[in-house]
């Protein structure tokens, strides 16, 4: 048993929760909890580590399993939650390739851009994988989608959703469309609102910053232009609800609904 806070392990978790560098070079990130222990492909999973007292309570669920057993007060001080439920894995990182997003015939994807809000990121990759989107294109300014918080905000969807961080999500748009798919932006200059538009064909929608939008040079890449009607006051949306607006008229259209 793991017993004290000076120990390499334990040190090692804490560094591996604060720098995204340390990240990147052991190749691995961090979950926490049980739904994502209990989720997490046993492949990918590198060290398991569980506080004494969960240790006690689930020593059926965690039979034959290798875990590291921490004492109460070390998980604590190791967990990055403020009530941790006493289980954390180092998992491994997923590198996916650009091949791998042209396998399917009438994709639809993602590309977002500077997107800087680790629950807005967390929760994209969620209501994309629930409304159906085939992959994920982010900018190499977007937040690290391995922070604790993006983690979290995934609830699990970060083993499942394909992504890719580009260098240029303008080069990317560019070749989605020699592709044939049709690229549209959510902009206030939209002709059309979002539900007037067909996307049962290869379709990609660009995500902004969330205070400041797509840049100009990203949306004059888009085929289209369209727009969330507003009521009252409001001039925009949160980037994730905005994003999981236009996804699940998406979604809702390839189900047979347009």
């Amino acid at each position: 048993m793991i017993t004290s806070i000076a120990n390499q392990q334990i040190k090692n978790i804490i560094r591996l929760e604060k720098k995204g560098k340390a990240r990147k070079e052991q190749d691995v990130f961090l979950v926490e909890g049980i739904r994502m222990y209990q989720e997490a492909p046993k492949e990918k999973i590198v060290k398991t580590y569980v506080s004494e007292s969960f240790y006690k309570r689930e020593k059926e669920m965690l039979s034959g399993k290798d875990v590291e057993i921490v004492e109460d007060r070390v998980f604590q001080s190791a967990s990055d939650t403020m009530t941790p439920q006493g289980v954390l894995s180092i998992v491994k990182q997923y590198h996916y390739k650009l091949e791998e997003f042209w396998k399917k015939e009438n994709p639809f994807f993602l590309v977002l851009e500077n997107l800087q809000d680790p629950g807005n990121m967390g929760t994209i990759f969620r209501t994309a994988e629930g409304a159906g989107v085939d992959g994920i294109f982010l900018s190499k300014d977007c937040v690290d989608l391995y922070n604790p918080k993006v983690i979290r905000s995934t609830m699990g969807s970060i083993y499942r959703m394909p992504f890719l961080y580009v260098d240029s999500a303008q080069e990317t748009v560019e070749e989605l469309k020699k592709r044939g798919i049709r690229v549209f932006a959510a902009h206030l200059k939209g002709k059309n609102n979002y539900d007037n538009e067909n996307y049962c064909k290869g379709t990609a929608f660009l995500i902004g910053n969330e205070g400041n939008g797509l840049t100009d040079e990203l949306a004059s890449k888009a085929d289209c232009y369209v727009k969330i009607p507003m009521e009252g006051k409001v001039e925009s949306l949160n980037a994730a609800i905005a994003a999981g607006i236009l996804m699940y008229e998406v979604n809702r259209q390839r189900r047979g609904g347009r």
